[in-house]
């Protein structure tokens, strides 16, 4: 935990967000990541993604299985599905979403969208199907060559 908030802290003096992860498998750490969004115009750019992404290429694999994954601050709703999806044993955290609100990061308002129905949230999110829309979803469905994840 002392690496991510050390991570964070980095971050933070050098201009980026101030958050810091690192992804642990049989106590080494396989991927280190700091928020990187206003330094690369990414707004995928957090730091648990950051530390997924590295981790998961240092693997070569698309899934954490076995590792841990050590925050500076809980994770907000896309890196608790980018978590989810790469299916780490356990998530660490030391802030909470509450200090990170207090500090100018208050995610709150992506709960409460979520929890929405579709066509009440404050972005338009409306389905629009062609023909053949589901075509990918049925070739993938027929495929034995595919890689179920």
């Amino acid at each position: 935990m002392e690496r991510a908030v050390e991570t964070a802290q980095k971050s933070a003096v050098t201009g980026g967000g101030p958050f810091g992860a690192i992804v642990v498998k049989e106590g080494e750490i396989i991927g280190t990541g700091n928020n990187q969004v206003t330094a690369t115009n990414d707004p995928t750019a957090h730091a648990e993604v950051q530390a997924i992404r590295e981790a998961c290429k240092r693997l070569d694999s698309f899934q954490l299985t076995d590792c841990e994954i050590y925050t500076s601050c809980e994770p907000c709703p896309m890196c608790i599905g980018a978590i989810y999806w790469a299916r780490p044993k356990a998530v660490y955290y030391a802030a909470s979403q509450k200090e990170a609100a207090e500090a100018g990061f208050d995610d709150h308002f992506i709960y409460e969208q979520i929890a929405l129905p579709v066509e009440e949230r404050d972005i338009q999110m409306k389905q629009v199907m062609t023909d053949k829309y589901d075509m990918p979803f049925q070739t993938w469905k027929n495929s034995v060559d595919k890689m179920s994840y």
